[in-house]
């Protein structure tokens, strides 16, 4: 088996998790590789380096260390190449974590082939500007629209297959997964929804009005989002870097055409790591 590991080496535990992994893989005799950047980190395991394209391109699986924000990164070069994914944990909670760094000798499970994929349904943005497409990203957890300006409320309207059904006076609007309905969705009040009960979230964030609440629709739902005012918009995926919805575009959210495939190695079901994550928490 060849395993192309991403660690985040931001994250203060994420070197020293890292080596272990490769000792682990060492062990097994599974082939592994990282991208040609961590070659000054990781020469000394014996691992290849490659360019990042390469060592996704050819591997069976992909190993994420770090936490959410780290692993969710490198499930969307993962899924674009249906690559399926581990996330191990070397940040905080880490709800997409398949593995603990005190469990690193479960890893002779994913090399014996004995575990199981979680299909997680992502979302495809697009910007738009009539049916030309501007720009283009996909999610794991979601997509965030918001006021350029952001010291004050703007009207978002938001269409549902083309009809528009709602104006939105509020601090942005959340579109989610329901894998992203534990983390911004969660904080800004949107409800916790089982992954394996495909659909996608709207919460708007602050909005000025006692009855707009999120809602939840099917899996095949278009979602459409522009500025009511004219203004210009930002949009990001997953947290990276915003792009700007520029006047007379909009954004238009979707299910994308493939999956992200989290390897579980563990028995542990969605409501197990939920509370166990969460009491972390309290």
């Amino acid at each position: 088996m060849k395993i192309t590991l991403i660690p985040n080496l931001t994250r203060a535990e994420a070197a020293g998790v890292t080596d272990g992994i490769c000792k682990s893989l060492k062990a097994l005799g599974a082939d592994f590789c990282f991208s040609d950047d961590f070659k000054n980190e990781f020469e000394h395991t014996g691992a290849a380096f490659l360019p990042e394209a390469e060592a996704l391109d050819g591997c069976d699986a992909v190993i994420a260390v770090g936490g959410d924000g780290s692993i969710i990164h490198a499930a969307k070069l993962a899924a674009v190449r249906q690559k399926p994914i581990l996330g191990i944990n070397a940040g905080r909670l880490a709800f997409m974590a398949g593995l603990e760094d005190n469990e690193l000798h479960l890893l002779s499970r994913l090399i014996e082939g004995d575990y199981t994929l979680d299909k997680r349904l992502m979302l495809k943005m697009n910007i738009k500007k009539g049916e030309e497409i501007i720009d283009s990203d996909y999610c794991v957890n979601d997509c965030l629209v918001t006021n350029e300006e952001k010291q004050r409320m703007t009207a978002i309207d938001v269409a549902l297959n083309g009809s528009r059904f709602n104006s939105y006076l509020c601090d942005g609007v959340l579109i989610s997964t329901p894998t992203g309905s534990t983390a911004y969705s969660l904080s800004a009040g949107g409800p916790i929804v089982d992954p394996e009960l495909e659909s996608i979230l709207l919460t708007p964030l602050c909005p000025h009005s006692l009855v707009d609440r999120s809602l939840v629709f099917r899996p095949d739902a278009m979602l459409t989002v522009e500025s009511a005012e004219g203004n210009t918009l930002c949009v990001s995926s997953d947290g990276v870097q915003p792009v700007t919805i520029e006047k007379g575009c909009y954004a238009e959210i979707r299910r994308a055409e493939f999956t992200a495939n989290f390897i579980r190695i563990k028995s542990d079901n969605f409501i197990d790591i939920l509370y166990k994550k969460l009491a972390q928490r309290r």
